[in-house]
C-alpha cells in the first residue's frame, strides 16, 4: 500500500487502538512512599494480541508484551535496572506490578505547560544514552525501550535527572541494537516535532541529540527522519498527534541537515585533535628489545664512564 491512508481511516484506527487499555494504573501511598500499581486487565492479553496484529501488518518492529507473566518480569526488571539506585519495583501478584513513584513530572506535561527547557532535554539525552549501555538477554544485545515517548520520561528538578518508565512494549529481537536505539530517539522526536513552536523545534531537538552524543546512532536516525506510507502512517500519526505531514516533513528535513552538520563538526574536531597530538615515548607500546627510558639513561651513563677502546690508557712518552 503506497498511497497515504485517508484521514478518516487514520483517526478511526487510532481511536480504536487508544481505547484498548492494556493495563490499569493507580497511585497509592504505602508506608509514606508513593507507589504506582500497574495491573493487567482481564482482556489485556487479547487486546495486546490485536494491536500486535496491526504492528505486524504495518511492518512496525515493536510488540506489546501480551503474555502477562512475561510482561510482569520485563516491567519490574527494566524499572529496577534503570532506577534501582533509589527506587524499587516488585511483582505483587499474578497480574500486578508495584513500582515506586518517581519524583517529578513527565516531559510531555512540561511541553504542554510551556515549561520544557534545554536542561530537561539534555538530561533526557544523557539518560537515553545511559540506558542504551545496558545489556539485555531478551534482546540479545544492547537494551532498548520500545516506546520511549516523552510521557515515559520523568524529570526531577531537584536532582536534574531524567528517568525512564513504562515497559509494556518491546522491540523485536531480530533488530540490531543500533536500529533499536535510533528508533527510541525517533519516538521521542515524534512527540516533540508537532508540539513546540518553530523557533524552538530545532534547538530543542539538537540539544537532546547532542546530549545523547553517539555518531553511529545519529547516522542510523537520519535514515528514519522520513514520513512512512501505508499502514505504518497510522502509528506515525498517533505518535505525532496528527500534526500536518508537510510540517513534519519540513522540520525533519531541517533536522537531517543539522545532524549532518554536527557530524561534520565532530569529524573536523577529531582530525584537528589528531594533528595536534604529539607522539609520546612514554605511551608507546614496548616491544622486546626496545629500550625504556630508564635503560636509555643507564646506557648513557655507562657510555660516559667507559674508556674508549681506541684510546690508549697512558699518553705516549717522549725520549
Amino acid at each position: 500500500m503506497d498511497r497515504l491512508i485517508p484521514d478518516g481511516l487514520s483517526h478511526a484506527a487510532t481511536s480504536f487502538v487508544e481505547s484498548l487499555k492494556i493495563n490499569s494504573i493507580t497511585e497509592k501511598v504505602r508506608r509514606d512512599r508513593g507507589v504506582v500499581i500497574k495491573r493487567r486487565n482481564v482482556y489485556g492479553e487479547r487486546a495486546a494480541d490485536l494491536i500486535n496484529f496491526y504492528f505486524r501488518a504495518a511492518g512496525l518492529p515493536i510488540r506489546y508484551l501480551s503474555d502477562v507473566r512475561e510482561w510482569r518480569r520485563w516491567e519490574a526488571r527494566c524499572f529496577q535496572m534503570l532506577n534501582g539506585d533509589r527506587f524499587r519495583a516488585k511483582v505483587t501478584d499474578g497480574r500486578t506490578v508495584t513500582l515506586d513513584k518517581l519524583p517529578g513530572d513527565n516531559l510531555w506535561e512540561h511541553m504542554n505547560w510551556g515549561t520544557l527547557t534545554p536542561r530537561m532535554l539534555k538530561a533526557a539525552g544523557i539518560e537515553y544514552r545511559r540506558a542504551h549501555q545496558f545489556k539485555s538477554k531478551e534482546l540479545g544485545s544492547g537494551w532498548s525501550h520500545g516506546h520511549a515517548s516523552m510521557t515515559n520520561v520523568i524529570y526531577g528538578e531537584k536532582t536534574d535527572r531524567a528517568r525512564l518508565i513504562d515497559f509494556e512494549i518491546r522491540h523485536e529481537k531480530s533488530l540490531p541494537a543500533a536500529v533499536r536505539h535510533a528508533d527510541d530517539l525517533l519516538v521521542f522526536l515524534l512527540d516533540l516535532v508537532g508540539r513546540v513552536p518553530n523557533r524552538q523545534w530545532l534547538p530543542f531537538a539538537i540539544c537532546f541529540l547532542r546530549a545523547y552524543n553517539d555518531d553511529a546512532i545519529m547516522r542510523e536516525l537520519k535514515k528514519r527522519l522520513v514520513l512512512p506510507t501505508g499502514l505504518a502512517l497510522v502509528w506515525w500519526n498517533v505518535r505525532t498527534n496528527f500534526t500536518d505531514s508537510a510540517k513534519v516533513k519540513r522540520r525533519f528535513q531541517a533536522l537531517r541537515r543539522a545532524v549532518g552538520e554536527l557530524e561534520r563538526q565532530r569529524s573536523l574536531a577529531s582530525d584537528s585533535a589528531r594533528k595536534r597530538r604529539r607522539p609520546s615515548i612514554s605511551c608507546q607500546r614496548m616491544r622486546p628489545g626496545t629500550p625504556t627510558i630508564k635503560s636509555r639513561k643507564r646506557a648513557s651513563k655507562d657510555m660516559a664512564k667507559a674508556v674508549s677502546p681506541g684510546m690508549p690508557r697512558r699518553l705516549p712518552t717522549t725520549r
